[in-house]
């Protein structure tokens, strides 16, 4: 995968009755046709840090993430791609127990374990230390010198990445529409807006420290807003409305959302239509950020429950 390439990703119309019915057209950038792993956003935060990395001469990566992080997958895969270590600090440290079962149980772990990553557990406590220089330290003294990269990927480097994803040719649409999770995507959509456009974020989780994130990384612009309702309950969390939403939006378009970000935020532009929020010829884009690889650890999940599964097929 060459990372110095820039990717100019297709948008597919969207066709449904509701749509017709309101006059309202809907496109998806497919973002998430970049890398099965390495996808979406996560390319887009992934480039320049990388870059940098190696302008460092860094030899390895470090990151964080939960267990069922796509970031953590991502920096795995990108990381042995581009020839890197990599160190994935993740939050439980009772995952760390039973190595083998953990990673026999959880894909997303799986697949960075086999691309290398050297997987460390720590505690709920200390993983909300990350950021310090005494927690960072330690984490030196373990595994030797790393170029850091945050939660999530987002930086100012990240930020730069994702104002690649938008065209000359999407200065057609009125709206922008992203899911949110730390920030760093939905900054750089709106540092590369045109005049007229507005983007439109949808937070996966819940509060209200995303808004004060969005300003450290954007100019100072009225262009954005963020649709709070449809987080589903917060970060991961999901129910029966929302997975039956997704397989039918995959039925009606072959388009496979995720429910951790993508499906939260195609459910709340499809409720807003229904709605009368958007006028009559308005033209909407949503940015597919990928996150597909999560879908088999929530499927996993859902089966224990004895819960309709995401359709994958």
């Amino acid at each position: 995968m060459n990372f110095n390439k820039t990717f100019l990703t297709q948008n597919q119309q969207i066709f449904l009755p509701i749509l017709e019915e309101k006059k309202v057209e809907l496109s998806i950038k497919r973002e998430d046709l970049i890398h099965p792993f390495v996808s979406g956003n996560k390319f887009r935060k992934l480039k320049y840090n990388l870059k940098e990395a190696k302008k460092l001469k860094k030899k390895a990566l470090l990151t964080f993430g939960g267990a069922y992080s796509n970031h953590i997958a991502a920096t795995a895969v990108a990381g042995k791609l581009a020839g890197f270590k990599t160190f994935g600090i993740i939050r439980g440290e009772e995952l760390g127990k039973n190595l083998t079962e953990t990673i026999a149980e959880n894909a997303t772990l799986r697949e960075a374990h086999n691309n290398g990553m050297k997987l460390q557990f720590v505690s709920r406590e200390d993983y909300r230390q990350k950021t310090s220089f005494g927690f960072i330290e330690k984490l030196k003294n373990k595994w030797g010198d790393f170029y850091l990269i945050p939660e999530g990927g987002t930086n100012i480097l990240a930020v730069k990445g994702c104002e690649e994803i938008l065209t000359e040719e999407d200065k057609q649409f009125n709206y922008i529409c992203s899911a949110l999770g730390t920030g760093g995507t939905i900054s750089g959509l709106i540092n590369s807006l045109g005049k007229q456009q507005k983007v439109i974020g949808f937070p996966a989780l819940k509060g209200n420290f995303l808004s004060e994130e969005i300003k450290k990384y954007t100019i100072k612009r009225k262009n954005w807003s963020l649709q709070k309702e449809y987080h589903f309950g917060g970060y991961a969390k999901y129910n029966e409305e929302l997975i039956r939403f997704i397989n039918e939006f995959k039925m009606d378009t072959n388009v496979l959302l995720d429910p951790i970000y993508t499906g939260k935020m195609v459910f709340g532009i499809i409720d807003l239509i229904k709605k009368d929020k958007f006028a009559e010829g308005t033209k909407i884009l949503a940015i597919h950020t990928g996150g597909i690889q999560g879908i088999e650890g929530v499927n996993k999940k859902l089966m224990s429950e004895q819960q309709q599964l995401i359709n994958v097929i």
